[in-house]
């Protein structure tokens, strides 16, 4: 029996940083569990494009639809902000999703106890808070035709198109039920079907998959602008959110602020089963590459090692493991370790991004 794969790219800026604290964790699982993975490392962004002239290689995506999980660092930086459109590094990024076809973004929102006064919402709001936001992740009017600037008499048009299929909002409702079924049985679509006609098929194929399959979750419809009022004034309303592609990026990103910090969150794309059953899969935290602390240790790995935990859970089927993974980080937090994006406390040192991974080492260690 071969070991699972895991293809690692450690992207940009703080990428490489965290993600050697993330290959710590992964050794860990070999060297005392004995879950050995396969783990091969490649470019991908601005690197990638000091390299090859591109943001991905063709050789570094064969590699990514091969594996059985991809977990990726960040990408982009200042260096890159002239580059033509077309090769900067945050196209890599967006032709891995598309070529992948990881149409499920994962975005979950999980605000651990001894982090709830960094949110700027009252403690009892988001304390406890867990949530999942599914992203609609490959369509919509991030890809819709046509798109451009155009001349238009005497002015310059700018046009997006919001498009969706039946098959498409299909596929993404069934992948928020199924988790919805792990977690608290409960559904809540968004979108805009009181002003988008895209959001009326939205909610018209969301309510027929629901009604012909998925009848023991709980379901619930929002227009996404009340959803995120919603988000902000009671979120633990909610367990599942499921949406398109630029409600979504909004709304996963507002729900990323109520835990407190950008470096405490993961997240997962997932696409459909391969030969061997698994999803494919990349893995990223949901910060960006942060240049400005690059190669200073200021870094916090929490968010990256976080997305490899849900790599365990979704790629692995390895859920105890996750939660393992969860709770060293909970234990860590709890005995007051803080990386400088997480100070909030007079009297209270940093530590820094090694430091915090070996503390992570030493909390799954105690587990044993």
């Amino acid at each position: 029996m071969t070991n699972p794969s895991i293809l690692i790219l450690p992207g940009d800026g703080i990428g490489p940083e965290v993600m050697k604290e993330v290959r710590k964790v992964i050794d860990w699982y070999g060297t005392k569990l004995g879950l050995v993975f396969d783990v091969s490392e490649d470019l991908v962004g601005g690197i990638a494009y000091d390299a090859h002239g591109t943001p991905l290689h063709d050789s570094t995506l064969a590699k990514a639809q091969e594996v059985d999980a991809v977990l990726l660092g960040a990408v982009g930086g200042p260096d890159y902000d002239n580059l033509d459109f077309s090769v900067k590094p945050e196209r890599g990024l967006l032709k891995l999703r598309k070529e992948m076809d990881l149409f499920a973004n994962l975005r979950p929102a999980q605000c651990f106890n001894a982090l709830a006064d960094f949110s700027s919402l009252k403690t009892e709001v988001v304390s406890g808070l867990d949530i999942m936001i599914v992203r609609e992740l490959t369509s919509g009017i991030y890809f819709g035709e046509p798109r451009g600037i155009i001349e238009e008499g005497n002015e310059r048009v700018g046009i997006n198109t919001q498009r969706y299929t039946e098959s498409e909002i299909d596929r993404v409702a069934r992948s928020a039920f199924e988790l919805a079924r792990r977690r608290g049985n409960k559904v809540c679509s968004m979108e805009k079907a009181n002003v988008m006609e895209s959001g009326v098929l939205w909610r018209e194929v969301v309510q027929k998959v629901h009604d012909e399959d998925y009848a023991d979750v709980e379901l619930s419809h929002m227009y996404a602008d009340a959803g995120a009022m919603q988000l902000c004034r009671w979120p633990k309303q909610f367990d599942v959110i499921v949406t398109d592609n630029l409600f979504g990026d909004l709304l996963s990103d507002a729900a990323a602020m109520l835990t407190g910090s950008l470096g405490m969150l993961p997240s997962a794309s997932l696409g459909a089963p391969m030969a061997n059953g698994r999803p494919k899969a990349l893995y990223e935290p949901v910060h960006g590459s942060a240049p400005d602390i690059a190669g200073e240790g200021k870094a916090n790995p929490i968010a990256c090692i976080l997305s490899f935990a849900m790599a365990l859970r979704y790629s692995f089927d390895q859920g105890k493991e996750a939660d393992r993974v969860e709770a060293a980080v909970e234990s860590v937090l709890a005995d007051g370790y803080r990386t400088p994006d997480l100070l909030g406390e007079d009297g209270v040192d940093p530590v820094t991004t090694q430091q915090m991974g070996d503390a992570i080492l030493k909390a799954l260690n105690a587990t044993l």
